[in-house]
């Protein structure tokens, strides 16, 4: 199964509807496939005793990594970086099973011109340092507010070729480290 983590709590997000827009493509593949919420974390996961007392949708979505083939990740760009949420929901993951091996692809969205590309590269140095595989075909979307529509999802032919073909790739590539 493809797990897609929607990279941030923020309510109605972009992300989330990135995200959703993705399973699409992976279910159109015939491909197991669920988007996980950051914005289903309930606040306690945000207190300092979230490390030793997990909340249970902190302990739902560990069980999920775990079980995954592989994670895609989609992230907005915050101040040049992925989301504090995401980097939280990172680091509440048991070391070092979470990552340990697992193919992970990446879609960094953003309103500015770059299309997250900083926080993609940030989120790759992160999951290599945790022995994860990275995908190597990143998709990056600038603008992302002129081609997802938090109503429709993708409106963009050209940003659905994109991902489509993403997606068939991190296929084959979970096959073959599988």
């Amino acid at each position: 199964m493809i797990l897609i983590i929607a990279g941030t709590n923020r309510l109605g997000s972009l992300s989330s509807r990135t995200s959703h827009s993705i399973a699409e493509i992976y279910r159109s593949l015939g491909v197991d496939c669920e988007v996980i919420e950051l914005s289903e974390l309930p606040p306690e996961t945000f207190s300092p005793t979230a490390y030793a007392e997990k909340p249970a949708k902190v302990l739902e979505y560990t069980d999920k990594v775990l079980l995954s083939s592989g994670l895609v990740v989609v992230s907005p760009e915050y101040n040049g970086s992925m989301s504090g949420a995401l980097k939280l929901f990172i680091d509440l993951l048991p070391y070092p099973e979470s990552f340990e091996n697992r193919p992970i692809c990446y879609v960094g969205i953003a309103s500015g011109q770059f299309g997250a590309l900083r926080p993609v590269e940030h989120l790759q140095q992160v999951f290599g340092y945790r022995n994860a595989h990275n995908f190597p075909r990143r998709v990056f979307v600038p603008a992302v507010h002129e081609v997802v529509d938090k109503e429709k999802g993708v409106l963009d032919e050209n940003l659905a070729n994109r991902l489509r073909e993403q997606a068939l790739g991190f296929i084959d590539f979970c096959k073959a480290l599988g």
